[in-house]
Parts: C-alpha cells; sequence; structure tokens
C-alpha cells in the first residue's frame, strides 16, 4: 500500500466503523485486485462516500477512467482532505478530461473557497488550460482583503512554476496585495 493510499484508509476507517458492514467493506476494498469489484462500488446505491472514495481513488491511480466523474466530484468537496486524495488520483488518471474539469472548478466565482486543490492539480498538469484558468482565477481574488488569499497565493505560484510570459501582467497586479506579493515577486523573476 502507497503512503498517499494509507493515508486515505486512515483518515476514512473511522467512517467506515459506523455501518453494520463497514469494517469488512473497508478491508475488501483495501485489499482487492478486482478492477471491476472497485468499479461497481461506484454505480451501486446506497454506498457510503468512504466506499466511493476509496474505489474511485484506487481506480483512478490505476488509471482506469471509471473512476473520473466520482474523483471530480470530491476534488470539489468541502472537506479538503477529500480534495488532496481526489487530486493525487485524479494527476495519474491521465484522462484528458482532467484539466478541463480542473479548469471549470479553479474558475467557478462561486466556489473560490473550494479551488485549492483544483488549482493545484491544473499546476501539475501543465495543460493547455492550466495558465488560462489560473490567470482568471487569480485576477478574481486581486482584493487586499479577499478571504480567498490562499487560493490566489496557489494561482501566484502555479504561475510562477509555469513560466508562462502571459501571466506577466496579471502577476504584476498581484504584487500589490501584501499577502500575495513576495510570492509574485518570485514568480516574475522566474519569467526573466
Amino acid at each position: 500500500m502507497d503512503e498517499e493510499l494509507r493515508s486515505l484508509a486512515d483518515r476514512v476507517r473511522d467512517e467506515a466503523r459506523s455501518g453494520p458492514d463497514g469494517p469488512a467493506a473497508y478491508e475488501r476494498l483495501l485489499a482487492t485486485g478486482d478492477r471491476e469489484e472497485l468499479a461497481r462500488v461506484l454505480t451501486e446505491t446506497e454506498r457510503p462516500l468512504w466506499a466511493r472514495e476509496i474505489a474511485a481513488f484506487r481506480l483512478g491511480c490505476a488509471g482506469d477512467r471509471r473512476a473520473f466523474e466520482t474523483l471530480v466530484l470530491l476534488l470539489n468537496h468541502r472537506d479538503p482532505q477529500r480534495c488532496v486524495s481526489a487530486a493525487y488520483a485524479l494527476a495519474r488518471l491521465r484522462d484528458p478530461r482532467t484539466a478541463r474539469a480542473a479548469a471549470a472548478l479553479a474558475t467557478n466565482a462561486l466556489r473560490t473557497a473550494y479551488a485549492l486543490h483544483p488549482v493545484r492539480l491544473l499546476t501539475e498538469l501543465r495543460a493547455p488550460e492550466t495558465v488560462p484558468a489560473l490567470i482568471t482565477t487569480l485576477r478574481g481574488l486581486l482584493a487586499p482583503d479577499n478571504p480567498h488569499w490562499r487560493v490566489a497565493l496557489a494561482c501566484v505560484e502555479g504561475l510562477g512554476r509555469l513560466r508562462d510570459p502571459r501571466a506577466r501582467p496579471v502577476l504584476e497586479a498581484a504584487l500589490d496585495p501584501p499577502r500575495l506579493g513576495a510570492a509574485a515577486s518570485a514568480a516574475l523573476g522566474r519569467l526573466a
């Protein structure tokens, strides 16, 4: 079991213990090598979220695209740890739809509070959608009192890592907000 799966298993263990068949199902989902069994978990009714998360994570890491929709839903979950696990699996899934989905989540102004992990995933993917989505997201977060400064900072750092000259204007604008200034300066230095 790799470290990311172990972390997920530790996190959902208590949830799995709450149902009558939970502990046995939990052990089975972690142990099985049968992708069909894992895929059934994603479509069966009344499966708990923890079971769907384990199944989607394992399928995603194995490159099985049947996990895509569940992983995208988890990437947009209110629980940041679920987002982290989903982003990890989506990065390994290598589904061409992933970048578009992450860009849509990152740029959705109504879901900005949950955009941190889609922004980080976009940076990791380095897809054609990445730079435009990060620029759009950052542009909407440049007010000094913006409560989503961590998302803005992830955009700035991502744009710095990507070194795309299209980011220059928005990175220059990001020099002013106090929480972004140092990172924006470093990112601009990488563009030169």
